[in-house]
């Protein structure tokens, strides 16, 4: 049985999810760890010893929200292949646009099975091939449509986002989307 953190273990911990969360608001995933840790009020080898590295630290203060993302994309299920199609593609590139530079560390983790974040970003493709394989199954989504076709999709709707706009990324994201569906358009 292992132990408890001390509560100073703890503590830091927690103050450096936060921090680590305000700066990649502020200055996108490649911030200074250092800065991270100072801001903390740790030094850097705490934050080492908690996190080995940086890709660590982004998926320990992604995890609560990569678990809502993940319960709101198995709850699409029940809706239509389509909207559920669009809707998934939609919360992901809000999740991935969190940060500036998050969609490139989730497009490195999807292959990487080394990566701290191979698993979460595993578990958005496989979420994402379910929805394709039911709107391939009623005929709403092209048969040549794959998972990974969507996944590329959602993470360079996340990249615009970061680079251009939220609007021009949704713009994009949804005629690439209708150009992946049976019929070549939106339904009504």
């Amino acid at each position: 049985m292992g132990r408890r953190p001390r509560a100073d273990a703890r503590r830091n911990h927690d103050r450096l999810l936060a921090e680590a969360d305000a700066v990649f608001r502020e200055q996108g995933t490649s911030a200074s760890l250092e800065g991270i840790a100072r801001r903390a009020g740790v030094a850097i080898g705490t934050l080492y010893g908690h996190f080995p590295n940086r890709r660590a630290l982004v998926g320990a203060v992604l995890r609560e929200r990569n678990e809502a993302l993940f319960d709101a994309g198995e709850a699409l299920a029940g809706e239509a292949p389509e909207e559920a199609l669009r809707r998934w593609v939609d919360l992901v590139v809000g999740h991935a646009a969190t940060y500036r530079g998050l969609a490139e560390l989730l497009v490195d983790g999807v292959d990487d099975e080394a990566s701290e974040l191979h698993a979460s970003c595993a578990r958005m493709a496989d979420i994402g091939e379910q929805i394709v394989s039911r709107a391939i199954k009623v005929g709403a989504v092209r048969p040549d449509v794959t998972g990974a076709d969507v996944f590329a999709l959602m993470n360079a709707g996340a990249w615009t986002r970061e680079h251009a706009s939220e609007e021009q990324a949704a713009r994009l994201v949804s005629y690439t989307i209708d150009g992946l569906l049976v019929n070549g358009c939106r339904s009504a």
